[in-house]
């Protein structure tokens, strides 16, 4: 448990002083995260047999920053499109093409990707300090209602939330975690309430806002969470590595976040900030 915390508190300083630089600097903090992310991926596949088509994406990962940077979050769609294309082109042209293969070769495409550049599209979120409350809005939930379900499931425990997925996890948790993602999302409003100026606050979430944010977040991160445990179920592993003592890989740091990235992607297009 010791060795525990202290890798999470050091995780969490890392996170801070990316938030605190933003721009270009979170973007590629991001994207070197999501890229250990996407290797511990892509080896699990290997790992259960699978053949993926990797290159593509990885050329993705690549052109994610500068491509957002230049063109918005309006780059996603032709990016994911085009890679779809030469993925599907590089699966049939095999000699033994498999379906299964051209599937889970996008799996990182859609799971890691597409979150990755939702993250960089909130880091180039003008003014600053939207995007510093936008980007706490993507971390606290999540990682919140995480920490919220693990306390409040170790300790009620009682029925299973989803055995065939994760024995663990209970429906107390859940809804432990729950609470702690419209706790959080409530924190972020509050506090963002006390430091932003006026002309900000116009721009952030309303009070419902906020409430829809940390509910649909909250569901979200636990499906992120259930999402990763049923492809290392898949895989048959446990971790996605041993990158980070107590904690494992940085996929399972991350999969709750990186649902909750599309979420806020989403509320960013139709606020229409």
């Amino acid at each position: 448990m010791g060795q525990r915390i202290v890798t999470g508190v050091a995780l969490s300083l890392l996170l801070i002083v990316l938030i605190y630089f933003g721009g270009v600097v979170m973007g590629v903090g991001a994207i070197v995260c999501l890229c250990f992310a996407m290797h511990e991926e892509y080896h699990a596949l290997g790992v259960a047999g699978h053949r993926p088509v990797s290159w593509p994406t990885w050329l993705a990962m690549a052109l994610v920053v500068p491509l957002v940077a230049l063109g918005g979050a309006e780059m996603i769609v032709p990016l994911l499109g085009g890679v779809c294309l030469i993925t599907m082109i590089c699966v049939v042209f095999r000699d033994e093409p498999r379906l299964e293969d051209a599937v889970l070769s996008m799996l990182p495409l859609f799971t890691i990707v597409l979150p990755g550049m939702c993250i960089v599209a909130l880091s180039q979120v003008q003014p600053k300090a939207l995007q510093v409350v936008l980007l706490w809005l993507l971390f606290a939930i999540p990682v919140i209602g995480d920490t919220m379900a693990f306390f409040v499931g170790s300790r009620m425990r009682g029925p299973k939330l989803c055995p065939a997925v994760s024995p663990n996890k209970t429906i107390s948790g859940a809804v432990g975690g729950l609470v702690g993602s419209l706790l959080a999302s409530a924190a972020v409003g509050v506090i963002s309430l006390m430091f932003c100026d006026g002309a900000t606050l116009a721009l952030l979430p309303s009070w419902w806002e906020y409430g829809l944010l940390g509910l649909v977040g909250g569901v979200a991160g636990q499906m992120g969470d259930l999402f990763a445990s049923l492809v290392k179920r898949h895989c048959g592993i446990k971790d996605f590595s041993n990158l980070f003592p107590g904690h494992g890989g940085m996929l399972d740091r991350l999969d709750s976040i990186l649902f909750m990235a599309v979420v806020m992607i989403c509320y960013l297009l139709f606020h229409g900030v």
